[in-house]
């Protein structure tokens, strides 16, 4: 007798709520720290870098909210590339986005509690917060809203407080001159830092990966993704140019790893640096909180498939939560924080995260391919598709040679273990 397939999960969540998820995976702990990495890429070019990761994450958003309206599902580009480009490509952009973003999970879990204790304490509270937030998750998608929505107003808050800051420095010409000149930047620098950029406000897509939760997809999730991409784009070009006018792309790159804080300290507002720094911690838990639910949601989907083993897509009935997978993602996590640092070693994270949005753009190319309206409008959402998938490429080529070849291991150790599965076992239809 075949097994009932797994339940569908509830659609609970209205746009706001998908919303606030999206600004907390994309306003994570990144915004605080990005700047000085992408400043010494850049240099003097780093408003068009991040101009450049701009274009290209709106090209990936308009890709990734056509294929979510079409597919209103868990799973995100997994389930877009296994429809529209077969099995492989997706298990490949599934793969990546787990196994890279369980890492990058332990990493932000690490990040927080440096930013909100001291050293001593940081791998025990790190623990403790993959625990609560998962715990958080457990409890429902709206619970999972409510927390995001939370943590992005706390964070939002202390973001005006460093804009206010920055305003009143430049206002007031308090605001010390620009440490130095920076250095002159080719095209790569300036690739380089829109790689860099990009990563900051990628998130986006977790938006996607929760279709399944919510109501009427088919226009609610475009449409939280364009209000929360647009929002994140604005801030960030706002944070870059203050800070660009207060230190100088040379003060910037040559600088700590806190540049907000020291735009806030050398703006005259002292008395506001450790509240930035707290504001930096809570926004890699926000960032945390999403990529969790949004990690057991693909592997929810893959497991409904076979890509993963069929246990995991077991669903709560009450909860309407994946359980299995969102305990199965906090183990995975804790383990990796109990034997390793994984801060500086997850740069194959990237890698994966270019090839899932090259994935989710080359499925929008096929689903256009298909789809009807006038021809212009048919070659400009064509067009977008297109850029997408090149600028995915191109950033890749930016990434430092040992973050390559971490995401090509990783996804080569993907591919072996689905060639055995397929030769042990009969194939997912």
């Amino acid at each position: 007798m075949t097994a009932a397939p797994p339940p569908p999960l509830a659609r609970r969540l209205g746009l706001r709520d998908a919303v606030m998820i999206g600004l907390a995976s994309m306003i994570g702990a990144g915004v605080f720290a990005v700047w000085a990495p992408a400043a010494r890429a850049g240099g003097d070019w780093l408003l068009l870098g991040l101009a450049l990761a701009a274009l290209v994450a709106y090209a990936n958003a308009s890709s990734t909210g056509r294929l979510a309206a079409r597919y209103p599902e868990s799973g995100g580009a997994y389930r877009y590339g296994r429809e529209e480009l077969g099995a492989w490509l997706g298990f490949l952009a599934g793969w990546g986005f787990v196994v890279g973003k369980t890492a990058s999970c332990a990493a932000m879990a690490m990040t927080a509690a440096a930013y909100l204790v001291p050293a001593g304490w940081q791998k025990p509270v790190a623990i403790a917060a993959v625990v609560l937030l998962s715990g958080l998750n457990l409890l429902g998608i709206t619970r999972t809203a409510r927390a995001a929505t939370v943590i992005v107003t706390a964070v939002l808050a202390v973001l005006a407080l460093v804009v206010a800051a920055g305003l009143s420095g430049l206002a007031s010409g308090d605001a010390a001159e620009p440490l130095a000149a920076a250095t002159a930047a080719g095209p790569y620098g300036v690739l380089q830092s829109a790689g860099l950029l990009f990563f900051a406000f990628a998130g986006y897509a977790r938006i996607a990966t929760l279709g399944e939760e919510v109501r009427a997809p088919e226009r609610t999730i475009p449409r939280a993704i364009a209000i929360a991409l647009g929002a994140v784009v604005v801030l960030y070009a706002l944070l870059a140019v203050l800070l660009l006018q207060a230190l100088g792309a040379g003060g910037l790159a040559s600088g700590g790893g806190a540049p907000l804080a020291e735009l806030v300290g050398r703006s005259g507002w002292e008395w506001a640096v450790p509240v930035v720094g707290v504001g930096a911690g809570l926004a890699a838990l926000g960032a945390l909180l999403a990529l969790i639910a949004g990690i057991g949601r693909t592997a929810l989907a893959m497991a409904r498939d076979g890509e993963l083993p069929r246990g995991v897509a077991a669903v709560q009935p009450t909860t309407q939560v994946p359980y299995v997978a969102e305990l199965v993602v906090a183990a995975a996590i804790v383990i990796m924080l109990l034997v390793a640092d994984l801060r500086e070693a997850i740069g194959f994270s990237s890698f994966g995260v270019l090839l899932y949005y090259l994935v989710a753009n080359l499925a929008a190319l096929r689903l256009l391919g298909r789809s009807t309206g006038s021809p212009a409008a048919r070659r400009a959402r064509r067009g977008l598709a297109l850029v997408g998938a090149i600028g995915c490429i191109v950033l890749v080529v930016t990434l430092p040679p040992l973050a390559v070849a971490g995401g090509v291991a990783v996804f080569a150790l993907g591919a072996l273990l689905r060639v055995i599965r397929l030769r042990l076992v009969r194939p997912a239809p």
